[in-house]
């Protein structure tokens, strides 16, 4: 009769053991499954300047348990080519999107259509065929204010006095909505100063000689609205093509860096990529937690830089984002 009681005893417990590590393998086998997936879309996705963006996705996929993809794209990047990778990241397990859109206006429509189902996130504004923004959530800084900023800086070295001044835009795709509200925001700082624009460059069709930039007129200044131009600028202007012009652009990649350190650039004024990255992710990943979330919009910061005040204990983080 003990021994009865003995074996039903440890029978017990071994039952209880077996259930306790069948519960264990099913809460984590549903935990995997719960694992969200986030597929990450841009243009030359590998390209240095998305380094401190893409390490920014990649902190906020660590503190918010997300599963994150970057899919690895060419340097050019269609509008059929960008919705054929969407329709396969959505067709191979992705919950959600986050989407440097390309700039032809009927992207912003045909990313609507195709992700209704899944929350989306832009890193860029995108125009609709109506001249209008596109009513996705976007991440991103506040691009008339960078274009301003810029033109400060510009008026700062002059002592306010820019009357005469020759200047030339140079720019990725000048149809692209934030180099449209950048350069904006720089000619309403310079609005009645007396300054002339003569040209702008689309470094995109440069492929064509009259589109070259060490094709155009002389110039005292050279406006590079984005990363791409900066770096084209700085090359140009290193090898003497831009016929000692001043270059004062918008920059957040090393190579960027590298023009301001050897004095070819002026100045940078540097978008918060880190953050772009993170704080697209983790709304993102707000949305896949809470059913009743609305993803919204988030305008991020910027920081004017000079070549004097690179290496400050202030800009620290900024250069190590980049360099990841």
């Amino acid at each position: 009769m003990i021994m009865s009681k003995k074996w039903f005893v440890i029978i017990e417990v071994i039952l209880a053991v077996v259930a306790a590590v069948l519960a264990f393998i099913v809460i984590r086998e549903q935990s995997v499954k719960n694992i969200h997936k986030v597929s990450v879309i841009l243009p030359d996705s590998e390209a240095s300047y998305w380094s401190a963006f893409r390490y920014g996705l990649k902190m906020a996929a660590e503190d918010q348990g997300i599963e994150l993809f970057v899919v690895s794209t060419g340097s050019e990047l269609s509008l059929e080519e960008e919705m054929r990778l969407i329709r396969y990241e959505i067709e191979h397990g992705a919950d959600a999107l986050i989407i440097q859109p390309v700039s032809e206006a009927a992207a912003g429509k045909k990313i609507e259509e195709l992700t209704k189902k899944l929350p989306v996130m832009l890193v860029g504004d995108i125009m609709t065929d109506e001249g209008e923004i596109s009513p996705l959530p976007v991440t991103g800084p506040d691009d008339y204010a960078i274009g301003k900023a810029l033109a400060q800086e510009v008026l700062r070295d002059f002592n306010g006095n820019v009357k005469g001044k020759a200047l030339g835009f140079a720019v990725q795709d000048e149809n692209a909505a934030d180099v449209i509200s950048r350069k904006k925001g720089f000619e309403d700082a310079l609005q009645g100063k007396g300054v002339r624009v003569s040209w702008t460059v689309s470094v995109s069709m440069e492929k064509s000689g009259r589109h070259r930039l060490e094709n155009q007129s002389k110039t005292d200044i050279v406006v590079a609205l984005d990363d791409i131009s900066l770096i084209r600028a700085g090359e140009c202007s290193a090898a003497n093509d831009l016929h000692g012009a001043m270059i004062y652009g918008i920059g957040h990649s090393t190579e960027a860096i590298y023009y301001l350190d050897t004095g070819v650039a002026e100045c940078l004024v540097v978008p918060d990529e880190f953050n772009r990255g993170y704080q697209s992710l983790t709304e993102t990943a707000e949305t896949l937690g809470h059913v009743w979330h609305v993803m919204k919009n988030k305008v991020l910061s910027h920081k004017v830089i000079r070549r004097e005040e690179l290496f400050l204990k202030e800009n620290q983080e900024i250069l190590f984002a980049m360099n990841q």
